[in-house]
């Protein structure tokens, strides 16, 4: 196993495909199920909180029931967060059933998106009315947009610092807008919820910032959806080096990959286990690979194993070999978790990106700083996915 379990060729995409379904069908990816009109800024949501342009309106979004689409951040293959998009309210007897039946196998936020001007909300407050009297546990969050739209006039600019903390609305904010923005809440009287205003627009709008109120709206999402989506999102590094479209591609994709990789080690079944982490983190190197545009080879995979340790490529997803990690020592033995499975993936492929990078560069890196950088971004990995991986059997 190891260096020659990952240069082989790669099994067929049809293969790595099912191994990926059946972790997400053990263990699925986290929901957020966006309820609202169309135009309303689902997808401008989508888009700003995880910088990915397929968030639009028939581009990245897939069928998941009559009245639905999905939106699996970063691909299908390697997603950790989910979007659930409604597009069925805008049509005659919109039935909820069939997505809320989706719904209930998985955890998930409901996101209501609406319009802060838009007081034609009467489908989007009964299909939220009869959600939430079947599930009255799961939390909402009201996400008030295109504030703009109720300002005097285009030369009007955002209110600063942000005027709705803690649910209250500032006396200098427009008054037809604060007028709108009391109506709406008031349609939720008996339904507790959060209420985020967010004005998220292009930057030729002129309006600053143009994620006006996203700090306000991932504050709300943590606080009801711990899974530490925007420590995931976030693109920082120990490294100085990541920087650049290959780290900003390749980070959401490594995210996901431990993700799978974590879970893999989660399901109770332990040489199939070990096969799919397997599978998962030689598919990670091989991804990153054309990311960066340079071959993965021998030489390579040795001067990074040689410099973190030869046990964590030799024993790749193996939880027996892994603890020969220096990071862990011995004391970690074979009750490895899916949380360590998942920091060592993590840490792997970030040391494979700085090893790219410097290539690219023209430049050699000593096997000092790749252990420094594997190390450091080992323990990062590990602490960012620690919320993910509460609820898992292993953690």
């Amino acid at each position: 196993m190891g260096t020659r379990q990952i240069l082989r060729p790669q099994p067929p995409e049809h293969l790595i495909h099912e191994k990926l379904e059946a972790i997400r069908s053990e263990l699925p990816p986290p929901v957020i199920w966006l309820l609202g009109k169309t135009q309303s800024g689902k997808s401008s949501l989508i888009r700003t909180l995880t910088g990915s342009t397929q968030a639009e309106i028939g581009n990245g979004f897939r069928p998941c029931t009559r009245t639905a689409m999905l939106f699996d951040y970063p691909d299908q293959d390697t997603a950790f967060i989910r979007f659930l998009d409604t597009r069925g309210l805008a049509e005659a007897g919109y039935d909820p059933s069939e997505d809320m039946h989706w719904c209930d196998q998985q955890t998930h936020l409901l996101i209501v998106v609406m319009k802060a001007m838009d007081q034609q909300q009467s489908t989007v407050i009964n299909t939220v009315r009869r959600i939430h009297k079947t599930h009255p546990g799961k939390p909402v969050i009201v996400v008030q947009t295109a504030l703009h739209e109720g300002y005097p006039d285009t030369a009007y600019e955002h209110v600063l610092p942000y005027p709705f903390d803690n649910g209250k609305i500032d006396a200098a904010v427009p008054p037809d807008l604060r007028c709108s923005l009391l109506k709406q809440r008031e349609d939720f009287k008996d339904i507790q919820a959060s209420f985020i205003p967010i004005d998220f627009t292009a930057e030729e709008e002129g309006y600053v910032p143009t994620d006006y109120g996203i700090d306000a709206l991932w504050q709300s999402i943590e606080d009801v959806f711990p899974y530490g989506i925007k420590a995931m999102l976030e693109q920082n590094s120990s490294a100085e080096d990541f920087t650049g479209i290959h780290w900003d591609s390749a980070h959401p994709h490594i995210i996901g990959y431990a993700v799978s990789a974590g879970l893999a080690a989660a399901i109770p079944i332990p040489a199939a286990s070990i096969t799919t982490v397997v599978t998962v983190q030689a598919k990670m190197f091989h991804s990153i690979a054309q990311v960066y545009g340079l071959p993965l080879t021998r030489q390579s995979l040795s001067e990074i194993s040689s410099a973190i340790g030869a046990g964590v490529l030799a024993g790749l997803g193996g939880r027996e070999l892994l603890k020969f990690i220096p990071i862990y020592g011995q004391s970690v033995g074979l009750g490895i978790s899916a949380l360590y499975t998942a920091g060592v993936t993590y840490g792997l492929g970030k040391t494979l990106c700085y090893y790219f990078a410097q290539s690219k560069r023209g430049g050699s890196v000593s096997p000092e700083l790749l252990r420094k950088v594997y190390q450091s971004e080992f323990e990062r990995g590990r602490l960012m996915l620690r919320a993910r991986f509460k609820r898992t059997p292993s953690s």
